[in-house]
């Protein structure tokens, strides 16, 4: 599971969620049907989970790059405040 990445977990979703709206299975495979889909939804949301804290992470970064970029741009006897 953790080698899947988002869009193939979401695609597999998604055809769970089909096959168990459809009916037609046995209680066997629903509930197999059902614990793979919860599965897949843990996967997209850490997926998304981790994506989330690489952009904030990188939204940090360039903050404070534009803060020291700032600071470097005043003479150094400017004043402060």
């Amino acid at each position: 599971m953790e080698d899947l990445g988002y869009e193939q977990a979401r695609d597999e979703l998604v055809d769970v969620v089909r096959r168990l709206e459809a009916g037609g299975t046995g209680l066997e495979e629903a509930l197999a049907l059902w614990e793979r889909g919860e599965a897949l939804a843990d996967r997209c949301t850490r997926w998304l989970e981790g994506a989330r804290a690489r952009l904030d992470a990188g939204t940090a970064a360039a903050d404070e790059d534009d803060d020291e970029t700032d600071d470097e741009d005043e003479p150094e006897d400017a004043p402060r405040g």
